[in-house]
């Protein structure tokens, strides 16, 4: 059996969520409520591969909302994960993927040193942070995006913000080896892991957000902040793909213009309907076939028989991998979102 952990958005959504889930003692509560709330298994989840293969898994909302971070409540942030985990443990769930800050949290508080909670000996190889899926699903994103769009890959600058983190540091190594890509560039805030990739790479130009998104044609943003992305749109070239890899997302609210073309990155569509409600909550726009390709991992671990920590640890997604995940991912009947 597969899980999947995750988060709302806001504590507005988490409100109008409990509602409409049932949970009537959670919906008039204030985020002071929600830094106490358990971790709940809210959904049952039956998914069909392309092969007729069937699995059975559970989702397990974790009560962490982004004001944790923001309000610099980071011990309920960091409690809530480890308390997921340990919920999912507990219901015998074979591999869990960590979705949305779970993972972020996970790797920024060095949760891995965490082994003993109460009196649960927490097993990490039950769980899986899901970003070499969502590396590879961004990765197909541009390749197919670029060519809808008619961008040239050999004559593009693309710009990868949060260019060290886990994801994105994948995402750069896999555009480096995989494409013909003319140039990169990097953004982080980080500037001594920003010299690091760099030399790794053997190219790559670092700048800021505000010196990269003039030059870039494509935009990939992997940064985690607490709320979505903010740019001036003007400041973009002309035509420019934005591949949004963050969470929430929010620029195809914010931006809407004809020649910027917005895609929801790591998002995948699966060749059949999922048994499940969650994606209604997290406002999919084909809730029954759309998912995170973080979560869509542990599907695949799950149909694959893989049960162990695939993604783990900062940086250490390689392109091999990407690979393995890739076909497996094919074979099972998933795709990435190019809408």
């Amino acid at each position: 059996m597969f899980g999947l952990i995750g988060h709302l958005t806001s504590l507005d959504h988490a409100q109008l969520v409990a509602r409409d889930l049932g949970y009537e003692e959670y919906a008039d509560q204030g985020l002071e409520f929600w830094c106490m709330a358990p971790p709940q298994i809210v959904d049952d989840i039956t998914v069909t591969s392309a092969t007729g293969q069937k699995i059975q898994g559970k989702y397990v909302e974790s009560c962490f909302l982004p004001e944790m971070l923001a309000t610099k409540r980071f011990k309920a942030a960091t409690r809530k994960i480890i308390n997921a985990m340990v919920h999912a443990q507990k219901h015998g769930i074979d591999i869990t993927a960590l979705g949305g800050f779970s993972s972020i949290i996970f790797e920024n508080f060095n949760l891995s040193e965490i082994r003993q909670i109460r009196n649960i000996q927490l097993e990490v190889e039950r769980f899986t942070t899901g970003n070499t899926h969502t590396a590879y699903i961004i990765c197909r994103q541009v390749e197919e995006a670029s060519h809808k769009f008619g961008i040239d890959l050999s004559q593009a600058t693309v710009a990868i913000c949060g260019a060290t983190g886990d994801i994105g540091s994948a995402v750069c190594r896999w555009l480096d080896a995989r494409t013909d890509v003319k140039d990169l560039i990097l953004v982080a805030r980080n500037q001594e892991r920003l010299r690091d990739l760099q030399a790794q790479l053997g190219r790559g130009k670092i700048a800021s957000i505000e010196a990269a998104l003039p030059e870039a044609d494509i935009v990939i943003w992997v940064a985690s902040m607490a709320k979505g992305m903010e740019i001036d749109p003007n400041s973009l070239k002309r035509p420019c793909i934005l591949i949004d890899g963050g969470y929430p997302k929010n620029m195809s609210t914010t931006i809407q213009l004809p020649d910027i073309h917005i895609i929801n990155g790591g998002i995948v569509e699966h060749c059949l309907d999922i048994d499940w409600k969650i994606m209604k909550i997290v406002n999919m726009s084909t809730p029954a076939r759309q998912l995170f390709a973080c979560f869509a991992e542990s599907m695949l671990l799950e149909f694959e028989g893989w049960h162990t920590n695939f993604s783990w640890g900062r940086n250490q997604i390689s392109i091999a991998k990407m690979e393995q995940i890739g076909q497996a991912s094919v074979k099972h009947g998933f795709k990435p979102l190019i809408a």
